[in-house]
């Protein structure tokens, strides 16, 4: 490439060659230099934070008099086309970096000052105007909190809502089907479709809860700590303004940490909000996997439902269909299991005064942030909406239970259900009959006691 296509940069260390159209400046390209590890960038989230994290911070430095008006205004604006995206191509690092994250807060330093520059027409300085009152050791942390936040808040939490109601209205659709229910994948008592839904929709509640929970200390920012925790060099109202500025941004209540301490040395916050994704992760897979199994044959398998057919299923073997969206979910699952270890090693990495892992933080963070949603919505819409019940194949297994007999054991006892039992799934016939023939109980009873709807409810049927 010629030496035309290039400007010369400076910065501490001196200076080097910076491709003549990019926005950023010589310490981003330092980075670029010193990490091409894994051709990873940090995420679409964490770039938006960014922006709004250094739109904030001009803010709080203007309404406490550090900062002119005029800069603070070129600041903002260049810092919201940032958050919206709009310089995504300007943040080439990797996400194997300096482990606080310097060389991403210097990205959107650089870039952030020269958009300004433009706006200006005049000169903005990436560190003394745009880095105002900040080091990276704060911005970055809250920059790993507000991404996840918003991330939760306006994808994840209502995929998750929309997954439930999925659940749920397709609980009212065909739930009063009556089914033979499973215990160690073996027959055991009926159970409707709609309780088997419900204990899916509850588990998808639950971590609707779990996340709001977790979210009251995640909206925790780091803001105002500078360096260490101290707050060098920053005004003592700093970090409060920049927490409301968020605030009034985003529609999420941020507050500054009580701590900066804790805000700058772990990320406490960011491993439990990876356990509790890591929680959701492991009831998709539970769903998954019991859609995949009642979808199972659809001739030598359970086939109790049938799956929308969304693509064929084999490159060999013509008329194969495979239940596509669970195999992707369980694929998801594993992979925020994945992530969930990493973070929680990454968690373990702060020393005395600063975590030094901040950027795998938030890869994998927001990734299985995204993945979920994505996954929930896919779960929702593309499975669970749209299966149809094979009410002949339920109910062809259901007559032949031998586990009905339990119903029997308070009228003929534990040791005759079992030879009924045992007799009825030798000779593959009906509990009703082989108990007609080995009990005293009349046809009246043996239906009153034996009907699987009425078994759905509990209690002893006298």
């Amino acid at each position: 490439m010629s030496e035309s296509k290039y400007r010369i940069e400076k910065d501490s260390m001196g200076e080097l060659k910076v491709p003549e159209d990019a926005l950023w400046g010589a310490q981003t390209q330092r980075a670029v230099e010193n990490f091409p590890i894994s051709g990873l960038t940090m995420p679409r989230a964490f770039i938006g934070a960014l922006g709004l994290v250094k739109w904030a911070a001009a803010g709080a430095n203007a309404e406490l008099g550090l900062l002119s008006t005029k800069i603070a205004m070129a600041i903002q604006k260049s810092a919201l086309e940032v958050a919206a995206g709009e310089h995504d191509r300007e943040f080439p690092i990797d996400v194997f970096q300096t482990g606080s994250g310097t060389s991403s807060n210097m990205n959107a330093n650089e870039v952030i000052a020269h958009l300004a520059t433009d706006v200006l027409q005049a000169p903005v300085h990436p560190n003394d105007h745009v880095n105002m009152s900040q080091s990276s050791n704060d911005v970055i942390p809250t920059c790993v909190h507000v991404s996840a936040a918003v991330s939760i808040n306006d994808k994840l939490l209502p995929a998750l809502a929309h997954l439930a109601e999925t659940l749920k209205t397709k609980a009212e659709e065909c739930g009063s089907t009556v089914k033979t229910g499973r215990t160690h994948l073996m027959d055991a008592m009926p159970v409707t479709i709609g309780q088997e839904l419900d204990g899916w929709r509850s588990q998808i509640e639950h971590a609707i809860e779990r996340l709001q929970d977790t979210m009251k200390r995640l909206t925790a920012i780091a803001q105002g700590g500078t360096a260490v925790g101290t707050g060098i060099n920053a005004h003592p109202k700093f970090g409060d303004k920049v927490a409301v500025l968020l605030s009034e941004n985003t529609g999420i209540e941020f507050h500054s940490a009580a701590s900066k301490f804790e805000a700058l040395s772990s990320q406490d916050a960011a491993v439990e909000t990876s356990g509790q994704l890591r929680v959701l992760a492991v009831s998709l897979t539970k769903i998954a996997n019991d859609l995949r199994w009642m979808n199972s044959g659809p001739l030598a398998g359970i086939g109790e439902i049938e799956l929308p057919a969304l693509q064929p299923g084999s490159s060999i073997m013509p008329g194969k269909v495979n239940p596509v969206i669970p195999e992707a979910v369980a694929m998801v699952a594993a992979q925020v299991v994945g992530n969930d270890a990493c973070i929680a090693m990454a968690g373990q990495s702060g020393n005395f005064q600063l975590n030094v892992m901040l950027p795998v933080v938030a890869y994998n963070l927001l990734q299985s942030i995204e993945v979920l949603a994505n996954a929930s919505r896919s779960l929702a819409d593309l499975a669970i909406a749209g299966f149809q019940v094979n009410t002949d194949n339920i109910n062809k297994a259901l007559d032949r239970n031998p586990i009905l007999v339990t119903a029997l054991n308070p009228v003929i006892g534990y040791e005759t259900g079992a030879a009924v039992a045992k007799k009825a799934y030798k000779e593959g016939r009906p509990v009703k009959d082989v108990a007609r023939e080995m009990t005293d109980l009349t046809d009246e009873e043996l239906d009153r006691l034996l009907d699987p709807a009425a078994l759905t409810e509990g209690g002893i049927k006298h």
